[in-house]
């Protein structure tokens, strides 16, 4: 009995340390379970405990972007970082998933993109990062993600609508195998249009792609609140990627270190006179030449074109020619640096020679910075972002058209504090041109008449003007967005 009573008397002796071990066992279970659960639900409740555990999880709510600004301090190198607090996700109920394909340049695209997230947004569905073209006369193989900062953009718009890389496994095996809805939206639509066509189709097939995407949302006649996050996406959801930021800032950096400089968007690149028909000034071979590039294209519908009509209406880039005398008769200090964002000038040297002589400052991209361009060779939609980097921080910004650069530069300047975008009257410079060359008309009188016309047309504050039914002759919503201005209360809604 006594060796049995030791026995009990042992057990007994044990029993609060197995209690002890389980409750230490199971109080770990539990955490871990808290956790895990935790880690599902981290970005509606208690983040900031979840983020203080080292290699548990990530930071989705902080975007770190690394800037240029590298500097070499005491004991070591300091890298300066911006990051960027996110909001909170969006929670709704998706209607499907909105695949779409950019067409045209870059600047043409950023708008689409801009359109084709608010409309992805107030339909309640799931977007898809947007496919860039591939096939225009550019033939730039390049990426979303190879211009944009795309972690970025996802990000920073989540608290509007989820965007993600690529459809889920089932869906893009579906989409691979060719079963997919494809369709170009009808051009300058309302939303209504979107709820009422567009959405019942997405809801059907579960995927819906947009094969052309240019001009599909209208400008005016808007809710605010669409118009209002078509300028976030803008200024605030696209950012380039850090390589293009990075060579962008040193562009405008080598400029400023030799005072002020204007940005002159000479859009007199072989490609845009074939599609223009504008030939002024060409030699009878480069107007045979760019006839032939034009019927190459299919879909450049505009075959037959009257060079000198299309001219003396206003609807041709000017001239190198006629640029020089423009900026002098606007009083260009002819000691600036003048920046020439385009691509080659048709014609060469040969067409320059008038600009050149008039600003013996005239530079390029390629000239500023030639050894770090190699990475950006062939990508046309790449070097068209360090234009637009540059355009941004000129002290002046003078697009001689009104192509997409010109037009979502100029809002972008707007929005940048109505900075100076000279908005060129071509038809009036044209007949004032022709006027000071025959001899009717004399210097003093020339360079007058430039400067009045163009008071009134220096990127100042103003209200776009809507035209009822002819959205392509009324004032583009990207280069003057006064619903996202800061506008003087005295102005009127036109």
């Amino acid at each position: 009995m006594g060796g049995g009573g030791g026995g009990k008397a042992e057990k007994a002796r044990r029993s609060p340390a197995r209690v002890r071990l389980w409750v230490a066992r199971a109080s770990t279970v539990l955490l871990w379970t808290c956790v895990v659960h935790l880690a599902a639900y981290h970005e509606l409740w208690a983040p900031g405990v979840l983020t203080m555990w080292p290699g548990c999880l990530t930071q989705p709510h902080v975007v770190r972007h690394p800037s240029e600004e590298v500097a070499a301090a005491a004991g070591g190198r300091r890298e300066a970082v911006r990051a960027l607090a996110l909001p909170p996700k969006r929670i709704y109920k998706n209607n499907g998933y909105l695949m779409v394909s950019c067409n045209g340049g870059l600047n043409q695209m950023r708008a689409a993109i801009c359109d084709m997230v608010t409309i992805a947004r107030y339909l309640n569905v799931t977007l898809i990062v947007p496919e860039l073209d591939k096939t225009s006369f550019w033939a730039d193989p390049s990426d979303f993600q190879d211009i944009f900062d795309v972690d970025y953009f996802i990000a920073s718009l989540r608290d509007e609508v989820r965007i993600l890389r690529q459809l889920p496994p089932r869906l893009k095996r579906r989409v691979e195998m060719g079963f997919l809805r494809s369709m170009p939206p009808i051009s300058w639509s309302d939303i209504s249009y979107y709820h009422h066509q567009i959405l019942p189709l997405i809801r059907k097939y579960k995927v819906l792609h947009l094969n052309r995407t240019d001009a599909r949302l209208a400008n005016n006649g808007l809710p605010m609140e669409i118009q209002k996050l078509r300028c976030r996406v803008n200024y605030n959801g696209l950012r380039f990627t850090p390589e293009i930021e990075k060579l962008g800032r040193r562009l405008v950096q080598a400029l400023r270190r030799n005072g002020p400089f204007v940005v002159l968007h000479l859009r007199y690149e072989m490609d845009m006179l074939a599609f223009s028909g504008c030939t002024h000034g060409c030699s009878n071979e480069e107007v045979e030449e760019l006839t032939k590039m034009r019927y190459a294209y299919p879909w450049w519908k505009e075959k037959v074109i009257d060079s000198d009509a299309k001219r003396k209406d206003g609807l041709c880039p000017l001239t190198p020619e006629e640029t020089a005398l423009v900026l002098q008769a606007l009083g260009i200090d002819r000691n600036y640096q003048i920046y020439i964002a385009a691509g080659e000038i048709y014609g060469g040297q040969r067409r320059m020679a008038a600009l050149t002589s008039a600003y013996p400052n005239v530079v390029r991209k390629e000239t500023l910075l030639p050894s770090d361009l190699s990475l950006f060779q062939n990508h046309s939609s790449q070097m068209a972002a360090l234009d637009y980097m540059v355009s941004l921080e000129s002290d002046i910004f003078i697009p001689t058209y009104d192509g997409n650069m010109a037009k979502v530069v100029e809002g972008h300047r707007r929005y940048l504090g109505f900075k100076k975008t000279v908005q060129l009257d071509r038809k009036l410079i044209v007949e004032l041109v022709d006027q000071y060359r025959n001899g009717t008309l004399s210097w003093p009188d020339f360079s007058s008449a430039v400067k009045a016309s163009h008071t009134s047309r220096m990127g100042e504050p103003s209200r776009r003007q809507a035209i009822p039914d002819k959205p392509k002759e009324e004032d583009y919503f990207y280069a003057n967005p006064h619903e996202c201005l800061h506008q003087p209360d005295d102005l009127s809604v036109l």
